[in-house]
């Protein structure tokens, strides 16, 4: 009894961990458990833990950084690299493949990054707060995906495939802000190494090398190019998951035939057994099943589902609790300029106006259409639930404000994009639960 007690909380456990929400309560437990410790008796160690240096000496010269810059440089590289390679899986074969398929979540984003962008800049204009307008222009995927888990059939398949597509889309607006807006002192001889490794990525995809290993190879030096060029080192990984080639060793239909002969050969050898090991021929016939199972594979589905499970259950869990830790005391100033209301209103108002009037104009345009069933109400709604903008919220935040009021700035958003994204999670789901009701009136 206890050994089937014992399964089934393991096939439950695997089960949870496998949906699509547990990434986003993951990640909402992590920032949870950073506020809280942020305001503990343990805040002051939880702070020094992140500016404690991690590295090596070499002749009495640090080769290293601080242990806040390893995750969000370093670890997050991995995280973008896995974002890059989902936008490029999209734009081939996905939701954006195609102008016509890739028109409206594209337009959609663009509404739903320009409308909050406004309305914060409009807000802190000529402030010393102005530039962090970045900041509510993301959509968190991994919380979206579990408010839309948690809706369940309240949601129709067409509005989540939508909304999904509508959030790729956004991360790539959010990676070209942060390419053009929040980089500094551009070193052009770093920049130019950088191109020439680029080109040496490029040449390897057309000359069909498709083994990963030169790639990740060449995206460390890649990434401390960029890192040197002044232009944020996560970039790095985007480029780098443009250039993995998407094309397997071998086609399927050869994979079958060597399939076929390698299980042949596995059959033939079992009339040569004479104990219960695998013979000779047996062992060498998996081994090659084995290859050419990684063959037939394409390098880009391959690296991303790799990656994957790292970046949603390691990567963006350690980044929420090294980045959401604010201590809320007399220093927290939420008058400073207009940085919380701006991020507020920007995530609450700016996402579900900006998608829907975007969208709505495109649609009366001509230029794209709305997937079949799909009502306006449902477009807002879903708009509503892209106001949900953590992780790359957090991310530009890190990187937007300079000065002497940088760190109360820096406390205060973060603060704001909390709350934003859960009263913005809140109105999306109630939103899809009374439209819901109605509909069934």
């Amino acid at each position: 009894m206890e050994v089937v007690n014992e399964r089934g909380f393991l096939s439950s456990l695997k089960k949870l961990t496998q949906s699509e929400s547990f990434a986003g309560v993951l990640l909402l437990c992590c920032a949870i458990l950073a506020m809280i410790v942020a305001n503990s008796p343990l805040g002051e160690s939880y702070a020094a833990l992140w500016k404690s240096k991690v590295g090596f000496d070499i002749n009495g010269i640090f080769i290293g950084m601080s242990l806040e810059h390893w995750i969000n440089d370093v670890l997050m590289a991995f995280f973008f690299l896995v974002v890059g390679l989902e936008i490029k899986r999209e734009v081939l074969f996905g939701e954006l493949a195609g102008f016509k398929r890739a028109a409206l979540p594209v337009i959609a984003a663009l509404g739903g990054m320009v409308g909050p962008g406004l309305i914060y800049y409009a807000l802190n204009a000529g402030t010393s707060s102005e530039h962090g307008f970045g900041i509510p222009m993301a959509t968190d995927i991994a919380f979206a995906l579990g408010v839309l888990s948690i809706l369940g059939k309240r949601v129709s398949i067409s509005v989540k495939v939508f909304l999904v597509s509508l959030a790729v889309a956004d991360d790539l607006g959010a990676i070209i802000v942060i390419a053009l807006f929040y980089s500094s002192g551009v070193s052009f001889e770093w920049l130019g190494i950088a191109a020439c490794i680029v080109a040496v990525l490029v040449a390897l995809n057309k000359m069909g090398v498709k083994s990963l290993k030169p790639y990740m190879l060449l995206g460390v030096f890649l990434w401390i190019a960029v890192h040197n060029s002044g232009i944020h080192a996560t970039i790095a990984a985007v480029v780098l998951a443009f250039t993995i080639p998407v094309a397997p060793k071998i086609d399927t239909i050869s994979f079958m035939d060597k399939l076929k002969k390698m299980v042949d050969k596995f059959q033939d050898a079992q009339n040569k057994k004479d104990t219960i090991l695998l013979h000779g021929d047996q062992v060498e016939a998996l081994h090659h099943i084995a290859v050419h199972k990684t063959a037939v594979q394409n390098p880009l589905v391959r690296l991303e589902h790799a990656l994957a499970p790292y970046s949603s259950f390691l990567i963006m869990p350690i980044f929420a609790f090294a980045n959401a830790g604010v201590t809320i005391g007399d220093n927290i100033d939420f008058g400073l300029d207009h940085v919380f209301l701006g991020i507020l209103c920007g995530l609450v108002i700016g996402k579900p106006v900006g998608i829907f009037l975007f969208t709505f104009l495109a649609e009366k345009l001509g230029i794209a259409t709305r997937p079949k069933g799909v009502t306006w109400i449902e477009i807002f709604g879903a708009g509503a639930l892209g106001g949900i903008g953590f992780t790359m919220s957090m991310f530009v935040t890190n990187l937007a404000f300079s000065g002497e009021h940088a760190l109360v700035a820096t406390d205060v958003a973060k603060i704001s994009i909390l709350i934003a994204s859960l009263v913005a999670g809140v109105c999306g789901t109630i939103f899809f639960i009374v439209k819901d009701k109605l509909s069934h009136h």
